[in-house]
């Protein structure tokens, strides 16, 4: 097992060294001149020219890249022009909002698709496997940003049932001591019930829109990978041996069926880590999806580098967690690492 990790960072390093040549790259390359942002509309050429020159945007090309990654190496991300704050203190402190509500959406979608997903397959051609497909269609035809402002719209605006989408606490509340960054967990560890209520209430919409999103491809391969494992021979064997349905689902059946659903997972999680982006924006949620998109509007070169640095990492680290998983799941695969 550790041989296999070993191998898994080896060939992460040229991916994240790749993401940091093409996302220098492609930041240079899109349109807006950061200085003439940062000095204003008003500001003469001879302003913007010595603002550029302050920023080192006048020095080549390759000048710049070898000084954007000798700051990489000693842990400094730059600092952004819009708040002049290190990029890696505000992704330091946004990532945890993030986090919280992507974890928060993704368990929502698990605690559901699956459970669905095998009740579909067991009992292909009920109201179950039905609803188990008009489920997954729609999940899949709404675009996230759509499903959160319909939600806004009925809950919020027609019910009055939500508050308003305005942040990961209600404005009468403060935040509780910083001990994990995640509001649920540290309201807890205050003994803040009413923070802790409502920093709840502030995540169920915006963790329900992921969760919608999410849950289709999870119900989908859980209900296509129990139907491939119940045909199989080993199975039928089980049955023939007098072993209950429950056993012959859960032990045998589901076990063998998960492999394709941590893959499904894995795949869908780095689509949820894109979604935050839509959903922070739609909920005014301070996270690094939303930071990352004020910066790109105002040409910001160094949040989105940050940005996209930090979601890489995230992405390597969550296929080294699910390769771990694959070997405690089936042992053939530690035996091929």
């Amino acid at each position: 097992m550790l041989t296999m990790i070993g191998k898994r960072l080896m060939f992460a390093i040229p991916s994240l060294i790749g993401v940091v040549i093409v996302t220098f790259l492609l930041t240079r390359a899109l349109p807006g001149d950061p200085a003439a942002y940062f000095a204003g509309p008003a500001a003469t050429k001879e302003a913007v020219e010595q603002i550029r020159k302050k920023l080192g945007l006048d020095k080549p090309l390759i000048e710049q890249f070898f000084r954007y990654t000798n700051d990489l190496a000693h842990g400094d991300f730059g600092n952004s022009l819009t708040t002049g704050q290190p990029v890696a203190a505000e992704i330091r402190n946004r990532l945890p909002a993030s986090a919280e509500l992507t974890l928060l959406g993704l368990i929502v979608s698990v605690v559901i698709a699956i459970p669905l997903g095998v009740l579909a397959a067991t009992r292909p051609g009920s109201w179950v496997d039905h609803l188990c497909r008009v489920t997954t269609t729609a999940g899949v035809s709404l675009p996230v940003f759509f499903t959160g402002l319909v939600l806004v719209y009925v809950f919020y605006f027609r019910l009055g049932w939500s508050p308003a989408p305005l942040g990961r606490l209600d404005v009468f509340y403060s935040a509780p001591p910083t001990v994990t960054g995640f509001y649920l967990i540290d309201t807890l560890i205050a003994r803040d019930l009413e923070a802790f209520r409502s920093a709840l209430s502030q995540l169920i919409l915006p963790a329900t829109t992921l969760a919608i999103f999410s849950l289709a491809p999870i119900a989908r391969m859980t209900r296509a990978s129990m139907l491939a494992v119940l045909s199989s021979e080993f199975v039928r064997t089980a049955r023939a041996s007098g072993l209950s349905p429950a056993t012959v689902i859960v032990t045998y059946a589901f076990r063998n069926a998960m492999l394709p659903v941590i893959t499904t997972l894995s795949m869908v999680f780095s689509f949820l880590l894109g979604a935050n982006v839509l959903v922070e924006k739609v909920f005014a949620w301070p996270g690094i999806g939303s930071y990352a998109v004020e910066a790109l509007i105002s040409s910001d070169f160094a949040p989105v580098q940050g940005f996209v640095l930090t979601m890489a990492v995230m992405y390597v680290l969550l296929n080294l967690v699910i390769d771990i998983l694959y070997g405690v799941i089936d042992p053939r695969v530690r035996l091929e690492g």
